[in-house]
C-alpha cells in the first residue's frame, strides 16, 4: 500500500485553475481501484491520498499525470508501506 502526500507549492493560489481536472485526476484513481481514502492534510497543507492494487513505478506514473502536479501546485511524495497487522477491516490492504 501507498500513502501519496500532495503538499501545496507556492503556486496554491493557481489551484482553483486545475480543480476540475484534478477531481477527474482522482475519480480515475478509484474507479481504476487505486486509491481507497482521499482528504486533506490540515491545517490546509494540501492532501493524501491511500492506494494500494498497484506497482511504485505504475502509481509514479499515475501521480504525474494529476494537473496539481503538472503544474508545480503541489509536490508529491509517495511512502510505500508494507502492512504486517491490520484491522479485519483493512485486511485486504495485506494482499
Amino acid at each position: 500500500m501507498f500513502v501519496i502526500l500532495l503538499k501545496f507549492s507556492d503556486y496554491k493560489s493557481r489551484a482553483g485553475q486545475f480543480m476540475q481536472g484534478h477531481n477527474e485526476w482522482v475519480k480515475r484513481g478509484f474507479d481504476d481501484g487505486v486509491f481507497s481514502l482521499v482528504g486533506s492534510l490540515q491545517p490546509n497543507l494540501g492532501g493524501g491520498i491511500l492506494a494500494h492494487n498497484t506497482s511504485l513505478p505504475d502509481l509514479e506514473r499515475r501521480v504525474q499525470e494529476d494537473p496539481f502536479v503538472a503544474e508545480n501546485i503541489v509536490t508529491a511524495e509517495i511512502l510505500e508501506i508494507t502492512p504486517s497487522r491490520t484491522s479485519k477491516q483493512l485486511a485486504f490492504l495485506r494482499g
